[in-house]
């Protein structure tokens, strides 16, 4: 291994166990505050109904607390037949409270490590705001995509390079660095897929806005769900409070990818 590729190595250990460590403490808030993660399970749970899955293994990445699995369950009994649908996840406290996780239906596993052997090649990959916290989305999904059996579907969500625009605006008024999480860019990702052999049903790119007074409260939301790990260094108290006078638009918007697709057989279109 190269200095450059041991250093990049170190680095994506270090943010993951940053990443494990703000989600394990909001582990426990984590459902009553995952407002939007929960409306983008339901949706992309919502596509993915009675999709004629192959024989093999089947898998949630990224599962947290289930919020996809269990809209699966609800919309598509069927997808919790036999193999069941295994709930991975790198925070053991937040699979500690998936009630989906039970005996081998569970696995703590670091995703920068790829697919645990036992999921490949797959049948059914899921996957929803995990993506994202990988130190390379488009590589990861790319090699998910490769990693399905013919004729086997991969359903993803990922918050999307367009995402927090208000707090872009805020930090350059400020004159302070953005240290919001760099998020992969959604044509990027869409390219992935196409070297992927990936034939999409659907995609589209959503936007919402999570209705919140000022930069204090918007915030506070991620730190609550655990989700205010960054690879930037933390701002400065000064720094912080003057990021929070400049923070002057209502809402935080986000922008999130959703895709279906499936990897034809040999010679299928």
């Amino acid at each position: 291994m190269t200095d450059a590729a041991a250093f990049g190595t170190t680095a994506a250990t270090r943010f993951g166990s940053q990443v494990r460590q703000r989600f394990a403490g909001g582990a426990s808030d984590y459902d009553q505050a995952a407002h939007l993660q929960r409306a983008v399970a339901w949706r992309l749970a919502h596509h993915c109904r009675e999709l004629p899955l192959p024989p093999g293994p089947r898998a949630d990445l990224g599962a947290g607390t289930g919020l996809l699995s269990r809209a699966l369950l609800e919309q598509w009994p069927s997808s919790y037949g036999s193999p069941r649908l295994q709930q991975i996840d790198l925070c053991p406290e937040l699979l500690a409270r998936n009630p989906l996780a039970n005996g081998q239906e569970q696995r703590g596993w670091d995703l920068e490590r790829g697919l645990p052997a036992e999921v490949e090649p797959a049948a059914l990959l899921v996957s929803s705001f995990a993506l994202q916290w990988l130190e390379h989305p488009a590589k990861q999904l790319e090699s998910w995509c490769h990693s399905l059996v013919p004729d086997g579907w991969l359903a993803l969500a990922v918050p999307t390079s367009g995402s927090f625009p208000q707090w872009r605006v805020a930090a350059a008024a400020a004159a302070v660095p953005c240290t919001a999480l760099i998020l992969p860019n959604a044509a990027e990702l869409f390219a992935a897929t196409e070297r992927g052999g990936l034939v999409l049903r659907h995609s589209q790119v959503l936007h919402f806005q999570r209705p919140c007074v000022d930069g204090r409260e918007a915030l506070g939301r991620m730190r609550t769900l655990g989700a205010g790990a960054s690879r930037s260094a933390p701002l400065s108290p000064v720094q912080l409070r003057r990021l929070l006078r400049h923070w002057k638009q209502p809402g935080l918007t986000w922008e999130v990818l959703l895709l279906l697709g499936s990897r034809p057989t040999a010679g299928g279109s």
